[in-house]
C-alpha cells in the first residue's frame, strides 16, 4: 500500500505538538485522515507502543480540542508489513470552528486545512464558520472574543437589583450551551468592540465643528456617559404664564432617553461602525447602523409593530426596566413632544436616523433679538453683572446666557473682571 499526503490524508511519523492542529483542521474543512507510524515520503516505520498511543490521542482529542469532538472522530490500529500504526479518521465536525482550548477561538486556535497543510484560520474565515454552525442573528452565536470581563455590568445589575451569577448568564444568553459567551456578552464586557460618537455643530449644517467624543467600554456605560453627555447640552428655556415661571427643555428628556436606547438595542452589530449623534442648534439626529429588520416598514413602527434584531439584547434591556415594553418606544417619542414641532425618522438601507427637533429653538431665535441691548441696559443700571444676573433677565439658561456675553465681548462692548466664581462684566470703557 502506498500512501501519499493530500488534503484529506496526514502522514505522521510520531504523534508530535502538532497532532492537535491537524485533528482541527479536518474538523473544520472536510474531514479527513491521519496514519500514524507513516515516513512523509510513504514508508511505513510503524509504532512501538500502539496503545499508549491511542490513549494519548484520545486524551488530546478530548482535553485539548473544543468543543466536544469525540463523536466525530475514531482511532484504531491496524497492521501493514507486520508493522502496526494508527489510523485516525476525523469527520466535520458539527460546530465547527473547532479549536485549541487553550488558545480559544482566535487564529492562534483554529485551523483549516489547505492543500497538504494545515493553517491557521483568519478571523473572517472564524466569523464565518460561527455563522454557519450557530445559523442564528448576532447576538445568540459564539463570541470570537472569550476573555471578557464584566465590571461595568455586574454593578449595573447590582444597581438594577437583578442577579448577574453565571447561572443567570446562561439564563440571559450571554453563555451557551457550550460553555461558550456569545456576542451579547461581548456586547455587556469591559471589552465591547462597539462605540457611540457624539459631535457638536455651531449651527444646522456640519459646516462648523464644535467638539465631539466617542464612548467605548459596555454598552450599558455607553448608556449611561451619551445621556449624561447630551443632558449638558440640553439647556432650559423659561417663560411666564401668568405669574407662575414654566421651564422648557430644548428636548423631552424621555426622547432622548429613549432614541438613545433604541440606536443600542436595535441597531446591526454585524457592521463594525459606531452609532452616531449628531447635535445641531435645530435639531438631534441619532443615526442608527442597519435599516429596519427585513419585512418591517416605517408605518408598521409608528403604528407600534416591534420586531427587534437583537432579541437576547433586547431581552436583557427589559429585564432591567430600561425599556418598558415592546414596540411602545417610537410612540413615545412622539407624544412627548408638543403640537408645535415634531420628530422624524429616516429609514435607509443601512440606517435608521432619529431626528429629536430642538422645541426651544424658534423661541430662543426670537428672544434673541435684542437680547444683547438688554443686558447692555442692565449694565449701565447696574455698573457690573454676572452671569447669573442675564440668565434671569432673558429667562434663559447658561448657555445662552453665555453666547450673549461672549458676543458683547467680541465686539468689545464689555470687559471681564475677576475670574472663577467672581467673575463679572462690565461696559468697556
Amino acid at each position: 500500500m502506498v500512501f501519499s499526503e493530500s488534503s484529506r490524508l496526514e502522514l505522521k511519523e510520531i504523534i508530535n505538538n502538532d497532532f492537535k492542529k491537524e485533528i482541527i483542521a479536518f474538523a473544520n474543512t472536510d474531514g479527513g485522515e491521519i496514519y500514524v507510524g507513516v515516513a512523509k515520503d510513504g514508508t511505513v516505520v510503524g509504532v512501538e507502543n500502539s496503545e499508549r498511543d491511542m490513549e494519548r490521542i484520545s486524551s488530546m482529542i478530548h482535553d485539548g480540542i473544543h468543543p466536544d469532538l469525540i463523536p466525530f472522530t475514531t482511532i484504531e490500529t491496524i497492521k501493514i508489513d507486520a508493522k502496526q500504526m494508527i489510523h485516525v479518521t476525523v469527520s466535520r465536525g458539527g460546530r465547527p470552528p473547532y479549536h485549541l482550548t487553550d488558545k480559544g477561538l482566535k487564529p492562534s486556535g483554529v485551523y483549516v486545512r489547505h492543500g497538504v497543510v494545515s493553517v491557521p484560520a483568519s478571523e473572517e474565515m472564524i466569523r464565518d464558520m460561527i455563522r454557519q454552525s450557530d445559523g442564528l442573528t448576532y447576538d445568540h452565536v459564539r463570541s470570537i472574543n472569550q476573555d471578557l470581563t464584566f465590571q461595568f455590568a455586574e454593578n449595573y445589575f447590582k444597581e438594577k437589583k437583578v442577579s448577574f451569577t453565571e447561572e443567570n448568564k446562561r439564563t440571559l444568553g450571554l453563555i451557551d450551551s457550550d460553555g461558550y459567551y456569545t456576542n451579547t456578552a461581548l456586547l455587556l464586557s469591559d471589552q465591547c468592540e462597539h462605540s457611540i460618537k457624539c459631535a457638536v455643530f455651531e449651527g444646522m449644517d456640519k459646516t462648523r465643528f464644535k467638539t465631539r467624543k466617542e464612548f467605548y467600554g459596555s454598552v450599558f456605560k455607553q448608556l449611561e456617559n451619551v445621556y449624561e453627555y447630551i443632558s449638558l447640552i440640553n439647556n432650559v428655556h423659561a417663560d411666564f404664564i401668568g405669574l407662575e415661571r414654566v421651564e422648557h427643555f430644548d428636548y423631552p428628556e424621555y426622547a432622548i432617553r429613549e432614541a438613545l436606547l433604541n440606536a443600542i438595542v436595535h441597531r446591526d452589530y454585524d457592521y463594525s461602525g459606531s452609532i452616531i449623534i449628531n447635535i445641531f442648534d435645530d435639531r438631534i439626529e441619532f443615526v442608527s447602523i442597519g435599516g429596519l429588520v427585513k419585512g418591517i416598514t416605517l408605518a408598521d413602527i409608528l403604528h407600534g409593530v416591534s420586531q427587534s434584531r437583537n432579541m437576547v439584547l433586547a431581552n436583557i434591556f427589559y429585564r432591567l426596566k430600561l425599556v418598558e415594553s415592546y414596540g411602545t418606544g417610537i410612540q413615545r417619542i412622539m407624544q412627548s413632544y408638543s403640537e408645535n414641532s415634531s420628530p422624524s425618522f429616516l429609514v435607509e438601507a443601512s440606517s435608521f436616523v432619529t431626528i429629536l427637533p430642538n422645541q426651544n429653538y424658534n423661541v430662543q431665535t426670537i428672544s434673541d433679538m435684542g437680547a444683547e441691548d438688554k443686558v447692555l441696559r442692565l449694565l449701565r443700571e447696574k455698573k457690573e453683572i454676572n452671569r447669573k444676573d442675564v440668565e434671569e433677565l432673558l429667562n434663559c439658561s447658561g448657555f445662552p446666557a453665555r453666547k450673549v456675553l461672549k458676543s458683547l465681548l467680541n465686539q468689545n462692548k464689555i470687559e471681564v473682571i475677576g475670574n472663577a466664581r467672581a467673575t463679572r462684566y462690565i461696559l468697556k470703557k
